[in-house]
């Protein structure tokens, strides 16, 4: 599976990455080697950054699983205890 930008996040990432050359290098960098160097970061580095952050999801997921007792319990038969207290209010 390959990672896919938007036509509008590829352009916003060359621009950052023409910013960035032009603040930080001796050179600026033009729109296509920009192109170039975003291609070869999604390529290369890109899939590391996907799986970490698949994997920091499922650890979270695993997380709210494990606590749906916590988070979503709820006491069975309590019509009347409550019916009880509100008329002993």
């Amino acid at each position: 599976m390959s990672i896919e930008l938007s036509n509008q996040a590829r352009g916003d990432a060359i621009a950052s990455i023409q910013r960035y050359f032009e603040r930080n290098m001796p050179e600026p960098i033009g729109e296509l080697p920009a192109g170039l160097l975003l291609n070869y970061f999604m390529e290369e580095i890109g899939p590391a950054i996907y799986n970490q952050a698949i994997a920091d999801a499922q650890t979270r997921l695993h997380q709210r699983v494990a606590d749906l007792d916590g988070e979503l319990y709820e006491e069975a038969f309590q019509y009347w205890p409550r019916a009880t207290a509100k008329r002993s209010k």
